[in-house]
């Protein structure tokens, strides 16, 4: 398949929500009895846009890209730890400690972020891809919104249970919380999900039926 700009701008989209997201999650923010990362905002965007490669290139393609995104959240992760590393000039910067409390991330929490979106990101996209195949394409919304409860659902609980189990975090309402905030946005964004979709298959003159995909989450050149 050639590899359109407008793929590429889908794919520069996706991952550039989801390594914003690792970055703004650091901040805690208050919303009503909701306590949330400031992420809750851009993560969710990842799903979407996630979605819409599923939607139109089918489940092949997004697996490249969320494997493409787990490396580029990498590359991302190491050398923030190799700037942690670098002695500082303290002559003239002395924002040391801030540095490491905004992006020196713990072991524990990075591999809960990893972990988290690598389950939910492959769930999501094979729920779409088999419901789309079951609906005949239609009713795009139950596809997009069914698929978020159950991706959104299974990494919000792996991310929230692996980052906070020891401490006295209230785990189970912490998962209840974020659960529902990052599956509203996605309802509420369901609107332009049908613009981009719509727009993107009458410009590339393509919507893939996953019928002879082969699931596995690790094949990534099948």
């Amino acid at each position: 398949m050639n590899i359109s700009y407008r793929l590429v701008i889908i794919i520069a989209v996706f991952i550039t929500c989801l390594i914003t997201a690792n970055i703004t999650a650091v901040k805690v923010i208050s919303l009503g009895t909701f306590t949330l990362p400031a992420a809750i905002f851009v993560f969710p965007l990842s799903y979407i846009f996630g979605d819409v490669l599923t939607e139109v290139y089918g489940y092949r393609v997004a697996r490249r890209v969320i494997w493409l995104g787990f490396i580029c959240n990498l590359i991302f992760v190491f050398f923030v730890w190799v700037g942690q590393l670098l002695p500082p000039a303290v002559a003239v910067w002395g924002d040391q400690e801030a540095y490491i409390s905004i992006l020196g991330r713990t072991p524990q929490l990075l591999a809960a972020s990893f972990f988290g979106y690598l389950a939910g990101e492959f769930v999501n996209s094979f729920i779409l891809a088999r419901m789309k195949i079951l609906t005949r394409g239609r009713w795009l919304w139950s596809r997009t919104i069914g698929s978020t409860v159950v991706g959104q659902g299974l990494d919000t609980s792996i991310f929230i249970t692996l980052a906070f189990v020891g401490t006295s975090s209230p785990i189970p309402t912490m998962i209840l919380h974020h659960w529902l905030a990052k599956t509203a946005i996605e309802a509420i964004c369901t609107p332009a999900t049908y613009a981009i979709v719509n727009w993107l298959k009458r410009r590339e003159a393509i919507d893939t039926y996953d019928y002879e995909t082969k699931f596995n989450p690790f094949l990534i050149l099948g």
